[in-house]
């Protein structure tokens, strides 16, 4: 059992810089990652990176490479992704979610969701 609570959604300019948190509570293992998921309106949900549960690892998708960074300082803080020159295709609802296995980027393998949080880029 994982919750999570995300924060920091909100509005920007293109260009501009967000920065959204992660926090989890219950029970995980060494094992446990957290990832996020991004999902825009009339398309699919889309994997935008994740984290190794004490934050040694860090994997990105190409759309966001070099421009986002997924933190973890170490197993009892909270999570962060960092967006920097965000675009207008980065407007979203973005969710932290977690599980507990390998990686995948298929977000029906991922067993728990924080409530999501809308993030807003405009031109």
């Amino acid at each position: 059992q994982v919750q999570l609570v995300t924060a920091g959604g909100g509005w920007v300019q293109a260009g501009g810089s967000l920065r959204l948190s992660c926090a989890a509570s219950g029970r995980s293992t060494t094992h446990t990652k957290i990832g996020w998921f991004r999902q825009a309106p009339g398309k699919e949900r889309e994997w935008v990176g994740g984290v190794s549960w004490s934050g040694g690892t860090t994997t990105y998708a190409d759309t966001v490479k070099g421009r986002f960074t997924i933190s973890r300082e170490n197993a009892e803080d909270p999570v962060y992704l960092q967006m920097n020159s965000l675009k207008p295709e980065d407007t979203a609802v973005y969710w932290c979610t977690a599980r507990t296995g390998i990686w995948t980027t298929d977000p029906s393998r991922w067993n728990y969701w924080g409530q999501g949080t809308q993030v807003t880029v405009s031109s």
